[in-house]
């Protein structure tokens, strides 16, 4: 789960890290009346859940109050569209409105979880202020990288030891060490997937702090943080994947596929995936319908593929266990009457009541071809996507 920015500098504040003095706002007067309290020069940010803001014109400088008025009136109501969100781009209902920081320095500091580890990843560098995909394809030797104690956290000399390679001064060395502790404890107290400072910035009166917050948080845990939960706003995710979260199913949107993939389990998933990509396509989802779905969830997920305009057939690759084929079937053909497709399926089913799926599916009259296994649904998904219909 991903929150704004103002949400994330106010949990960093609450740690102990130095945040710039700022407000939000909802309205341009809002905005306005923030800057006056702030001194005049501010920075106003759009409020979304995507990055590249400041090339899609969501980040202002302002000198005047009446700036920032102008400026927070042609973000509010309007969508703002990055790199990052899809191609409406994503409303913007707030505004950040923070004090302006004279910046000698600017750094990046992350935490993350590293597979390969099996930890939490502490990574610096002393590039703050672009991209890391950037430092990381060009200047891989700037980033530091620093595994954190999966039971005692980040320790402080391991901290200091960050703060010194990526070259905060030897007098801010000490409140440095505080602050990438303090994110540490974010991480690790709040169960986070990402905690990420871009700039983390040295100030020319002294002071280290966090320009901009970004964290992300891990779905599973949040039934144990209800603060935590009380921030998602819902408006900022992708509609299919909201409506397949309020159905408690598990979907992804993908970029740039043609084949909607129905699966229940996530190996199978990657599998499935793998199979679009062999017969010279992309997923354009990844939806696991989980391992006892009733037949009204089936109808819903099949329902939510198709709701995909990208989606020019679907995959549908299940193994009858606790979900029983014949009760799947059921329900696509349900999803498929409800929604009035045509589009093209390739169905492989195996285990509990296949046969009795299969049949099913083959009586409904849709645009359907069955397979064995994996091998025929490449060869079949191939032949669809070149228009050549049933095999």
């Amino acid at each position: 789960m991903n929150i704004h920015e103002y949400q994330a500098r106010e949990i960093l504040d609450s740690y102990g890290v130095p945040v710039p003095r700022a407000g939000v706002a909802s309205t341009p007067e809002e905005a306005r009346q923030l800057a006056i309290d702030l001194g005049g020069r501010v920075v106003v940010k759009a409020q979304v859940h995507a990055g590249g803001r400041g090339k899609a014109g969501g980040v202002k400088l302002v000198e005047f109050p009446d700036e920032a008025a102008e400026a927070a009136a042609g973000m509010l109501g309007a969508n703002l569209v990055t790199h990052q969100t899809k191609t409406g781009g994503v409303p913007v209902r707030k505004v950040l409105v923070a004090e302006l920081t004279d910046i000698a320095d600017e750094l990046y500091v992350a935490i993350t979880m590293d597979a390969d580890a099996r930890a939490p990843m502490v990574m610096a560098s002393s590039e703050g202020g672009v991209e890391i995909e950037e430092v990381a394809a060009n200047t891989p030797e700037k980033i530091v990288r620093v595994a954190a104690d999966p039971l005692i956290g980040l320790s402080p000399y391991h901290a200091r030891d960050i703060a010194m390679k990526i070259g905060i001064p030897t007098d801010l060395v000490r409140p440095a060490t505080a602050l990438i502790t303090n994110l540490a404890r974010v991480f690790q107290e709040k169960d986070a997937s990402l905690v990420e400072i871009n700039p983390l910035v040295v100030t020319t009166d002294g002071r280290v702090m966090a320009l901009d917050a970004k964290i992300a948080f891990e779905d599973d845990a949040l039934f144990r943080h209800s603060d935590v939960q009380a921030l998602e706003d819902p408006e900022q995710n992708d509609e299919l994947e909201q409506k397949a979260h309020d159905a408690g199913l598990a979907y992804v949107k993908l970029d740039g596929g043609r084949v909607g993939c129905m699966v229940n389990g996530a190996g199978l998933a990657m599998a499935t995936m793998d199979i679009t990509k062999t017969a010279g396509a992309a997923p354009a989802n990844f939806l696991d319908v989980g391992g006892g779905a009733a037949e009204d969830k089936i109808a819903e997920a099949f329902e939510i593929i198709v709701s995909d305009n990208d989606v020019e057939a679907i995959l549908v690759n299940l193994f009858g266990g606790i979900l029983r084929c014949d009760v799947a079937a059921r329900g696509i053909v349900a999803g498929a009457q409800n929604s009035g497709t045509q589009l093209p399926l390739v169905v492989a089913m195996r285990g509990t009541n296949a046969e009795e799926g299969l049949k099913i599916l083959a009586a409904a009259g849709l645009n359907v071809t069955t397979v064995g296994d994996l091998g025929e649904a490449a060869i079949a998904l191939t032949k669809v996507l070149a228009g050549e219909g049933r095999v």
